[in-house]
């Protein structure tokens, strides 16, 4: 028999999570090496929240809490060799693209999104996560920091260090340097709007 209890703490995070779990199960493939990676991430950073829920003192600030547990969630995997069990992004096959109004794959948006997703994997655990939040979720670096439990100066080096290393990636592989990740959460988006 289920305990009331448990069924009811379940109940509060699934209503927290409902309108931030959309854009959090992105950011955690984004910060992941594949979509599966990324799922799994989601499903563990959840589990660490249902555990930790009663630490939320205010509901309203749950996005930066749970984006918070997701973090920390990454790093611990990350810490303890996690990623060296998983093939490297550019191994693993592709799925088909969305389809047009006119029946074409996007392929040159398809390919821009996909080269910002290997141009992530290129950064640190830290600044990965620092080029997401800030440049792709759109926190303020102080709220970044606070997540990374980082001050605002080390925030912003590992934004300007990541900023490099992708522009870095970008003139070697080909492509817009000023491309950003910004374009893969466009084509994400175009794609969400595609299966729908």
């Amino acid at each position: 028999m289920e305990d009331p209890a448990i069924r009811e703490r379940w109940e509060r995070l699934a209503a927290l999570l409902r309108p931030v779990h959309d854009q959090a199960v992105v950011t955690a493939r984004r910060l992941g090496r594949s979509a599966a990676d990324g799922d799994d991430l989601y499903q563990d950073a959840v589990v660490r929240a249902f555990e930790k829920l009663d630490t939320l003192r205010e509901p309203s600030k749950f996005r930066a809490w749970f984006y918070t547990t997701l973090l920390n969630v990454h790093r611990s995997r990350h810490r303890r060799g996690f990623w060296k069990r998983f093939v490297a992004l550019e191994d693993l096959p592709r799925e088909d693209g969305p389809v047009g109004e006119d029946g074409r794959i996007w392929e040159s948006e398809l390919a821009r999104a996909d080269r910002a997703s290997r141009a992530l994997q290129t950064l640190g655990a830290h600044e990965r996560e620092a080029v997401v939040l800030f440049e792709i979720e759109g926190f303020s670096i102080e709220e970044v920091a606070r997540m990374q439990c980082a001050s605002v100066p080390a925030v912003k080096s590992r934004l300007v260090r990541g900023r490099a290393r992708l522009r870095r990636f970008y003139e070697r592989h080909g492509g817009n340097p000023e491309a950003t990740p910004q374009s893969a959460a466009r084509i994400e988006r175009r794609q969400a709007g595609a299966a729908s």
